[in-house]
């Protein structure tokens, strides 16, 4: 394994400006799948139909931005080699199979949207839950250890100041 810690960064080929579009996107399909293991928990304590409710579009408002931080990610993992590792691998394969059990997920909850959670919804919902975990890691580790994504080699707290923003004597 090649060792980047001492190495620069490698900026995102899929950003704005240089801010990396991809990490910015992962927020919302995490947040929305996780979002809908807690109210597949909460129906189950509850049986209140609105959390069964909540939990089919969470999944799907999941599976959407899921779709759309992926065409990102998969840019920088076509277009920087140092993406291509194990790490860069789980990640995307992981990812993968939680859009697929996602969307299973969903289907399953087409004709009812309470009926499927226990055991199946739910369960899907546990085990997308636990992948998350392990991708977001290894989202970390290409981010953090290969520093894709990752610009300059800056100690921290000793970053360069642009040179527009450099203090200059004042003459009196």
């Amino acid at each position: 394994m090649d060792n980047y810690e001492n190495s620069d960064g490698v900026p995102s080929k899929a950003a704005l400006g240089r801010h990396p579009i991809h990490p910015m996107l992962v927020t919302l399909p995490i947040g929305f799948l996780v979002g809908a293991l807690v109210s597949d928990i909460v129906y189950v304590a509850m049986r209140d139909a609105f959390w069964a409710q909540a939990s089919f579009w969470l999944i799907a408002a999941g599976i959407v931005t899921a779709l759309l931080a992926a065409v990102f990610g998969l840019t920088d993992f076509l277009t920087i080699k140092r993406a291509r590792n194990t790490a860069g691998y789980v990640h995307l394969i992981g990812n993968l199979t939680v859009v697929v059990l996602s969307l299973v997920n969903l289907l399953i909850r087409l004709p009812s949207r309470a009926d499927p959670i226990v055991p199946w919804g739910i369960g899907l919902s546990v085990i997308v839950g636990l992948i998350l975990l392990l991708t977001g890691w290894m989202g970390g580790e290409l981010t953090f250890r290969y520093k894709v994504g990752v610009i300059g080699n800056e100690p921290r707290g000793e970053e360069p100041m642009p040179a527009a923003h450099s203090q200059r004597p004042v003459s009196h």
